[in-house]
């Protein structure tokens, strides 16, 4: 017959760990607030991004958030799983890591090049034919922020 050991120590346990992951906090990830293009009259960096995600008329879309929340999805619940148990449930600690890592996900995105090719004349104009970072302001704004 198996025997049950430190079952009074169960309860204290589980309130220290729900007392962790009861705070309230929220991960945001991509183009926050405040980030500008300096030469395009300072144009929010979220609404070219916009344009580039969607088309806008004259380009295509070229959806790296959508690239990277499609490949990425399949793997955050396990990623967030392992960094609450790393960061001994601190999810203000465990969001922070997980905002890094989906930032270098959306980055990477970005720089993937997965997207339909510029037009002849874009080319010409720019003198190159990568999409999406003609300034890299874009790319170098990706940016990740824990609320609690």
């Amino acid at each position: 017959m198996a025997t049950l050991r430190g079952g009074d120590r169960l309860g204290p346990a589980l309130r220290e760990l729900a007392s962790k992951v009861d705070r309230p906090s929220t991960l945001r990830v991509g183009f926050l607030e405040g980030r500008t293009y300096p030469n395009r009259d300072h144009t929010p960096v979220a609404f070219v991004a916009a344009m580039n995600e969607f088309g806008n008329g004259r380009a295509p879309p070229r959806p790296f958030f959508r690239r990277m929340i499609r490949l990425g999805e399949r793997h955050w619940g396990a990623d967030l799983a392992r960094l609450l148990k790393v960061t001994k449930y601190d999810v203000p600690r465990t969001l922070g890591l997980l905002g890094e890592q989906l930032k270098g996900e959306l980055v990477q995105s970005i720089t993937d090049q997965a997207y339909a090719p510029l037009a002849q004349s874009t080319i010409d104009r720019k003198g190159f034919a990568t999409t999406l970072l003609e300034t890299a302001v874009m790319k170098n704004s990706v940016d990740a922020e824990v609320k609690s």
